[in-house]
Order: C-alpha cells, then sequence, then structure tokens
C-alpha cells in the first residue's frame, strides 16, 4: 500500500509540475517575464548558473547593466567568456555559489548539469562551488538589482546561506528555478519561501518552474 500511495503521489506531483511548465510557455515567461525589471545601466545582476550566457546576452542588451556570470562547468565557462570577451561590463568566473567552499565532482549534462543530480549517461568533472558570504565581500557587492539562480538542485543551500547570512536583504529582486528531484524539495521549497516573505515579497510564481521575488523596502 505505501508503494501505491507514494506512486500516486509522484504522479500528482508530476502532472502539478507539467501543468505549471505548460502555464509558463502559455504565458511566454522566458521573454517577458524573466526580462521585467526595472533596471538600468547602472544596476548590478548576478547570474548564477550562467550555462552558455543567454540570460546575460538578453538582460545585458535589454539594460546595459554590468552582470557577473557563475559558471563551474569548464566549457560552458569558456562558451561564456569567449561570447563575452571585450565587454567590460560582464565578468565571467569559472566557479558555482553555495552555502561553503567546495570542490566536487560535476555531472554534465547540458543545461540540466547538476552537482547534485547524477546520470550514468552523463561525463563528470571536478569544479568549484564558493561561499557566497566570502564571494560577496571579494567582489565588493553591497547591493544587487537583480540575483537570477538556477543551479540545478544547489538552489536549496544557496537561498538559505542567502537569509541565514542577511545578504538577502543586498538583493532587490531574486529570480529563481527550484528543482524537484532534490529530495524532501516540497518542505525545503515551502521553508525557504516562508523565510523569504520576511524580506520580500513574491511578484509570481509558476511553482518548480520559475519564481520572483522583490524586496520589501523597495
Amino acid at each position: 500500500m505505501n508503494k501505491v500511495l507514494d506512486w500516486l503521489d509522484s504522479l500528482l506531483i508530476q502532472n502539478s509540475f507539467q501543468r505549471e511548465v505548460r502555464r509558463w510557455f502559455r504565458d511566454k515567461g522566458d521573454s517577458t517575464l524573466r526580462l521585467d525589471y526595472p533596471l538600468d545601466a547602472e544596476s548590478i545582476v548576478l547570474d548564477v548558473g550562467g550555462y552558455k550566457g543567454d540570460f546575460t546576452a538578453l538582460i545585458h542588451e535589454k539594460f546595459n547593466c554590468r552582470v557577473f556570470v557563475f559558471e563551474p562547468v569548464s566549457v560552458f565557462y569558456h562558451i561564456c567568456k569567449k561570447r563575452f570577451a571585450g565587454n567590460t561590463k560582464i565578468i565571467v568566473l569559472n566557479y558555482g555559489l553555495s552555502n561553503v567552499d567546495e570542490i566536487s565532482q560535476i555531472h554534465i549534462a547540458e543545461e540540466s548539469s547538476s552537482f547534485y543530480k547524477r546520470n550514468s549517461k552523463t561525463s563528470e568533472e571536478i569544479a568549484q562551488l564558493r561561499n557566497c558570504a566570502t564571494v560577496f565581500k571579494e567582489l565588493g557587492i553591497e547591493k544587487v538589482d537583480l540575483m537570477k539562480i538556477n543551479i540545478e538542485g544547489g538552489e536549496y543551500n544557496l537561498v538559505k546561506k542567502l537569509i541565514d547570512s542577511d545578504l538577502i536583504e543586498k538583493i532587490k529582486y531574486l529570480q529563481i528555478q527550484f528543482h524537484n528531484f532534490v529530495e524532501n524539495s516540497e518542505q525545503k521549497r515551502q521553508n525557504l519561501r516562508f523565510k523569504l516573505t520576511r524580506t520580500h515579497i513574491e511578484m509570481w510564481n509558476y511553482e518548480f518552474v520559475w519564481e520572483s521575488w522583490r524586496l520589501k523596502s523597495i
């Protein structure tokens, strides 16, 4: 009976996720909501999980803002470095952000590359994660106008660290993709969302697809 209940729960979660994905694409969220922020040429954007730099390219083209791109996978890091070579407003860094400094295996699967999701069909490499508090200090980041996070399971540790260290109060707009393959993802996401309500207001939400939060004090 327990196996049947677990299967039913899994089916309900998957169906709910698919509905949210369809709703996201129906609303053309990638070309509308994800770029709809009050930024300008003085704004600082953190692209955490830069992949090949598509989001950075779009947000920079629209606002001419300064962007820090964090990409731990070497092949994608080099793609970004080449893509933005000569653009002094875009800084590409070959590490990811997390709650601790760590060297670990990352499983490479294009935009789904992850430190947390193993797949026997994917290749692997050793990559670096850095404590976000240390990185903010090193880079002299005192405020962030927009922080986009898409790091395939690592978002739970990172967002928790941002909240616990009070760095969250430096971030005006937060755009997150939570992933449901992480163990207890429903509960972990809800816990973080509850904590975010202390400092931020939800702008829009497509469950386990994308969601956005605005700092209350702005």
